[in-house]
């Protein structure tokens, strides 16, 4: 049986990831007690004409003690046999976040009278840390699509195999900063730079111009090396901790070329020998 529980603070996409889960065959549950979880997954068990995929919303409108004792609950389910269970954590900057309520004029669960919509969100973000802390996958929606989101959820979670390590390979540009969902995040600054070549400035990293321009030079390739022996030399270690999901941020100024380029690299060097490596390039979506 697989469980995927996804949280995450008001206004990240949590409903939009549910219905994405719904529709690829997830049972879905939202707002759980998180002491249920156990329970319902010994009953999902004795049902066994019933589904074997199930996916639980859990956040902030759960009760202060569920959230604070959420850890027990999950050391319950890692030792559970027979279920492959995992955490996914939404997320989005606090403006991203502000702007999502002023454009719906959604009231959030725990603004009050006395609490303002800012102090909520960061109320929000405390209350929930015991489940960030423990999440198997954490994803910034901060320039995520409602669209986009669905088909990173479908991607990233639905197709990934059970008990299989997924991969994700992530360009940004370091003047949008940093995604707050990277477990690893490298530098490519120090590299050549095609933007200054102006014509190479209308192109990325995925167009061939740019191709031949960083594949030319030998500090490219050895960043590259550098780069694919550190994963190759830790990716055993975290399939054997029981890692799910492994995010690698690579980034340049503004997130077109280089860093673009060497994502697509390592990406098609990995896909050759591990079954499920994805690539994201964030400022060119």
């Amino acid at each position: 049986m697989r469980l995927v529980v996804i949280s995450g603070r008001s206004g990240s996409g949590k409903t939009t990831a549910l219905q994405a889960l719904e529709d690829v065959g997830f049972y879905c549950i939202d707002n759980l007690p998180a002491s249920l979880l156990p329970t319902l997954v010994e009953q999902m068990n004795v049902n066994s004409s019933g589904t074997r995929k199930l996916a639980v919303g859990i956040d902030a409108r759960n009760l202060y003690v569920d959230l604070v004792r959420f850890q027990e609950v999950v050391v319950r389910l890692r030792e559970s046999q027979g279920l492959s269970f995992e955490i996914v954590f939404l997320d989005a900057s606090e403006e991203s976040l502000l702007k999502r309520y002023s454009a719906t004029r959604r009231k959030h669960p725990l603004s009050t009278s006395e609490v303002v919509l800012e102090q909520a969100i960061e109320l929000e973000r405390q209350l929930l840390e015991p489940i960030a802390s423990e999440a198997d996958l954490q994803i910034d929606t901060t320039s995520l699509s409602l669209y986009q989101l669905r088909d990173t959820i479908k991607e990233r979670v639905a197709q990934r195999a059970e008990q299989a390590l997924a991969l994700l390979f992530e360009s940004f540009g370091f003047k949008h900063g940093v995604p707050l969902d990277v477990d690893f995040s490298f530098d490519v600054r120090i590299l050549p730079n095609p933007y200054w070549h102006q014509e190479l400035r209308q192109y990325t990293g995925q167009d061939q111009p740019v191709i031949d321009f960083l594949s030319a030079e030998p500090e490219v390739e050895r960043m590259i090396a550098d780069i694919r022996n550190f994963i190759e030399n830790w990716i055993p270690g975290f399939k054997k901790n029981n890692r799910s999901y492994v995010t690698v941020g690579i980034g340049c100024t503004g997130g077109q070329h280089r860093s673009v380029f060497i994502a697509e690299q390592l990406a098609g060097y990995f896909k050759d020998v591990m079954d499920n490596v994805q690539v994201r390039h964030r400022e060119l979506t």
